[in-house]
């Protein structure tokens, strides 16, 4: 396999695609999207560049394309980062013109339904970033959190190595996006037990590939941008998590063993799971019900890895998904999973 590109990263003054290529939410819930492009201009030093479908909620598939293939054609813009994740942008995908974005290739921002994206971006030979959208990290209540700026800081301007750290306190509850009050105080966090890691004691050197399980079972089902021959992914670095809608245990466990016969899960020497978002506001789950839920979840990624990948090296509660903080993960990018050293090091 051909060495991933890495596009070129802006640098502060630069202009910068802001896109919705899932959900217009930016359109109806406006006011951590304002707060988002305002800490775009003020602390990281970027110009967004909004688009027709950007704040446009109810654009169509061909509306969404067309802005990306804007942002992507256009060399003024020099990143593009999505607004929010959705449910519906593996209509987006078959409307693409690869050779523009593969002619063009830009560090694209996003996770949860960008998935898709990103791993169109992967199968084009670019490498994207999960994470960092501009209503949920950018526009968190209060402040940013420091270790969500610092990793996306590096991801936007710093090539190299990057050291992962865990957490010493995570939120995965939410406010009311629609109450003004729900910006004006720090969000509830509650302390985080660190990463748990299972498996072999090695040290994983390769690319990485996954991102929001529940996309990834639709890509799967739709036969989209999944390579036919799972040798393709033979000794990469696999990371997964999962959404606000809370898969049970079982539905992951479903997911993963399709995985599995596929023959997908024991090409991964190494799995990165993230934190499981474990409340929603149709969950609003006590502290007990989000620990059993997180224990069920890990038991059922377990559960597949020891019926399809004993071998592969498992780290948990790893700050990559739908909670606060986040970690910027390059999608497609190199990752070293050192299991002796218990650290894990991203290459941006």
């Amino acid at each position: 396999m051909r060495p991933p590109v890495y596009p070129s990263k802006p640098v502060p003054g630069d202009r910068v695609a802001v896109v919705s290529p899932s959900s217009g939410l930016a359109g109806v819930l406006p006011r951590p999207y304002e707060l988002g492009l305002v800490r775009l201009r003020e602390e990281f030093g970027l110009e967004p560049v909004e688009y027709p479908a950007t704040r446009r909620a109810g654009s169509t598939p061909q509306e969404r394309a067309d802005d990306l293939h804007a942002a992507f054609a256009d060399p003024t813009v020099k990143a593009v980062i999505a607004t929010v994740g959705g449910d519906d942008q593996i209509t987006v995908l078959p409307l693409l013109d690869r050779e523009l974005i593969r002619a063009n290739p830009k560090p694209f921002f996003g996770y949860s339904d960008n998935t898709n994206l990103l791993l169109l971006l992967r199968n084009l030979g670019i490498v994207g970033y999960h994470g960092a959208c501009v209503m949920t990290e950018l526009g968190r209540p209060h402040s940013l959190h420091p270790m969500t700026a610092d990793s996306l800081r590096a991801a936007l301007f710093t090539p190299g190595p990057y050291e992962l750290r865990p957490a010493a306190r995570y939120r995965d509850t939410d406010r009311d996006w629609a109450d003004p009050a729900t910006f004006d105080a720090e969000p509830d966090s509650q302390p985080a037990e660190g990463w748990t890691w299972h498996g072999p004691e090695r040290v994983v050197e390769g690319r990485a590939w996954g991102g929001n399980l529940e996309i990834l079972s639709w890509l799967l089902m739709a036969d989209r941008e999944i390579e036919r021959d799972p040798a393709a992914y033979e000794g990469g670095v696999l990371f997964l998590e999962t959404s606000e809608e809370l898969p049970r245990a079982e539905e992951v466990f479903r997911v993963l063993r399709c995985m599995g016969e596929r023959g997908l899960l024991s090409r991964f020497p190494a799995l990165l799971m993230g934190r499981p978002k474990a409340w929603s506001f149709e969950q609003p789950n006590d502290a007990g019900a989000k620990r059993r839920y997180a224990d069920g979840q890990r038991e059922a990624v377990l559960r597949a890895l020891a019926a399809y990948a004993p071998d592969t090296t498992a780290v948990f509660d790893v700050d990559l998904g739908h909670t606060d903080p986040q970690l910027v993960i390059p999608y497609g990018g190199e990752v070293r999973v050192d299991g002796p050293a218990r650290r894990i090091t991203v290459t941006y």
